[in-house]
């Protein structure tokens, strides 16, 4: 089971100084390098070889690839030509324009540029065939190692590769970023932000360019000063619209980048103009301010130069921004940090990160939609106790990601579609449940549940405790997430989970024989028939009785107890350690297991005979157990079925072995879940 627990205490953001070697072997890129060196061979990557697997995951190669490295496709190859830059981005045969989008965003700042792609790289004296990159990963940097052997057709790379044949620092990097997501296939569409994030580390935000506020042009402005990575696109209203050329040279479903944006002196007026960058590297606008437009003869070649505007099919363009506001319909900002882009003041924003888990029968509990399951989310209070500055309201930015959904492509799975709500917390400890859900809305929530990796929104409420909600839009639906709190204003936040505790009442005294009740008294009929004379019982014989009695109940809709439940009653219940139950130790069990009956019965809503998983929780609380969610996890995984329904045997099962536990626990007082965890998951 992939998404068995993920401890969701919070946690600082990551820096990238300190990237994490991600190599098989152990080593790091520096070590990998000179050990090649000084065998005198060129570095072969054994966790992504040149072979199909790492190219292709659902189908064969359409066409026979050759993996050759830079040197045997040209004869002077360069890591880097006079700098990188937008332009050595050019789109090969790989669906996978949304990361060129990104890339191409990546060149213009040289700092986050140097990050990702290590500059101190080369094919010179030092070349041994292997070179490395560093992407952000669900608050961890990681250094992704590779060597440099490229998939080619007649000589030619087929992917990424740059406008200038000898410049590979692209190509490497597409290769890179593959195998960080299990092969080049899995880099069939996507997200620009998703990439940016990998990227930055920043938080992404998205905009309706339709529904964007006023001020959207500022805000795009003062997201390129701040070198945020800024992306675009056009819907499509089909999948046959899918990479369809409009009659304006744009090219519907196709990710874009935001390379610039600028003011223009025209005929006596300012005309605010944007630049976009196809990454195919052709393919252009062809409307007013394009490239060979006339309105470009109108303004002086000083203002041209500036505006680095030159009459070439490499695939950047300008257009006025009212026409990009007719003609795009989605612009992603990737904020390096998430600085306001409301005010010209800069912040430094406080991260808090969460890692956590929906769990198929626990915690995987669906939107608000599905009531009988929602409550039993992921749930995560978050503190806003500092207004902002000359403010009323606290600002903070909730961003939830499904983590590697990408890398699981060769095994079936898609994006997952997630969202959470955020409601004023209550003020009592420990998770909250379905009635809390069931009356009080939610006092902010995501602005729409989408398959996208991430969801990020921004937000402005009064100070107070808050409980953020997490999930994916179907119940049932198994991914492990990465929760980050963006806040102006220092706030806390923690995971709500239950302390591990057990409440049980002092076991009742057998009743003397002269009271028995007529309960009783049919019970010792049946003991001393089944027993004989010692009146004790073995597993096999407890097993008989209980099923005779519980057949003759009425309220009750239950397939037989097993005899692994009898023989750990015995084992429970067993004082004098020969391995069967006397008449007394009988009554004392008879007792819990009426309680018990009754809970399941409470539980059992339909009268089927067994109870959703998802109502263990109160279950068992209810019988005395308080559990956190890992240990919650931990008994849904042993005790229910594929419906995620638990029959009572199984929850007799579930009951005996926690009470067998907790006598452990008291006898040699050690924490409870230690001990629970070992008994349950045997």
């Amino acid at each position: 089971m992939p998404y068995l627990h993920q401890d969701s205490k919070p946690r600082p953001p990551a820096l990238p100084g300190a990237a994490r070697p991600t190599t098989s072997l152990g080593k790091t890129y520096e070590e990998l390098k000179q050990d090649c060196l000084s065998r005198g061979v060129l570095f072969e990557d054994p966790d992504f070889p040149a072979c199909n697997s790492s190219l292709f995951f659902s189908e064969k190669p359409p066409i026979p690839f050759v993996w050759k490295r830079p040197g045997d496709i040209v004869k002077d190859p360069k890591f880097i030509l006079g700098g990188a830059t937008r332009t050595d981005i050019c789109q090969g045969d790989l669906g996978d324009c949304w990361l060129l989008a990104a890339i191409a965003s990546l060149t213009l700042n040289e700092k986050t540029l140097a990050r990702v792609v290590p500059l101190d790289q080369n094919f010179g004296p030092d070349y041994a065939g292997i070179f490395h990159f560093q992407f952000w990963q669900h608050n961890e940097w990681l250094d992704v190692v590779i060597d440099d052997r490229l998939p080619t057709f007649k000589g030619r790379l087929v992917f990424l590769h740059s406008a200038e044949h000898n410049e590979f620092w692209s190509a490497l990097l597409e290769k890179a970023y593959a195998k960080l997501n299990g092969s080049y296939e899995a880099l069939k569409g996507g997200s620009t932000i998703e990439a940016m994030e990998d990227f930055t580390g920043g938080v992404g935000e998205m905009y309706e360019v339709k529904k964007a506020p006023e001020n959207f042009y500022e805000i795009l402005e003062k997201a390129l000063k701040r070198c945020s990575m800024v992306g675009c696109s056009i819907d499509t209203s089909s999948a046959a619209e899918s990479e369809a050329k409009t009659p304006f040279g744009l090219i519907k479903g196709h990710a874009y980048s935001v390379t610039g944006i600028d003011e223009v002196s025209y005929r006596g007026m300012q005309v605010q103009l944007i630049r976009i960058r196809n990454p195919w590297g052709q393919v252009e606008w062809n409307g007013p301010w394009s490239d060979n437009s006339p309105e470009w003869r109108s303004v002086s070649p000083s203002e041209q130069k500036r505006l680095s505007q030159a009459a070439l099919d490499d695939g950047e363009f300008w257009m006025k921004f009212e026409d990009f506001r007719v003609h795009f319909d989605k612009v992603e900002i990737c904020n390096l940090t998430p600085d306001a882009l409301e005010d010209s003041t800069a912040h430094k924003w406080e991260v808090t990160i969460h890692q956590g888990s929906w769990v198929r029968g626990s915690t995987a509990g669906g939107c608000r939609n599905f009531l009988e399951t929602f409550w039993t989310n992921p749930q995560i209070k978050l503190h806003l106790t500092e207004k902002d500055d000359g403010q009323d309201e606290c600002t903070f930015i909730a961003a939830l990601m499904q983590k590697d959904r990408r890398k699981l492509k060769k095994l079936g799975a898609e994006m997952l579609t997630i969202g959470y709500s955020i409601y004023e917390s209550p003020g009592r400890d420990g998770h909250l449940g379905k009635d809390f859900f069931r009356y009080h809305p939610s006092k902010a929530r995501s602005k729409t549940y989408i398959n996208l990796r991430e969801v990020s929104n921004r937000f402005k409420l009064p100070p107070g405790d808050y409980i953020l909600v997490p999930t994916t839009f179907e119940p049932h639906q198994e991914a492990d997430f990465c929760l980050r709190i963006f806040s102006e204003k220092k706030a806390i936040t923690e995971d709500v989970d239950e302390n591990v505790a057990i409440d049980l009442p002092e076991p009742p005294n057998p009743t003397p024989s002269p009271q028995e009740t007529e309960e009783e008294k049919q019970f010792r009929a049946l003991f001393e028939q089944i027993s004989g004379e010692d009146m004790e019982i073995a597993a096999e014989e407890l097993e008989y009785i209980l099923n005779a009695v519980l057949k003759k109940t009425k309220n009750i809709k239950f397939k037989n107890l097993s005899l692994i439940s009898c023989r750990n009653i015995i084992s429970l219940m067993d004082t004098s350690g020969n391995g069967k139950l006397e008449f007394n130790e009988f009554k004392v069990f008879w007792e819990k297991m009426k309680k018990w009956i009754n809970i399941f019965l409470q539980f059992d809503f339909d009268k089927s005979g067994s109870m959703s998983s998802y109502e263990l929780r109160s279950a068992l609380k209810a019988a005395g157990y308080q559990l956190n969610n890992y240990l919650l996890q931990l008994i849904v995984l042993r005790y229910s079925d594929e419906q995620f329904q638990i029959e009572f045997d199984d929850f007799l099962n579930c009951l005996v072995r926690l009470e067998n536990a907790s006598r452990v626990f008291q006898a040699l007082s050690v924490k409870n879940k230690d001990f629970i965890n070992l008994n349950i998951a045997e």
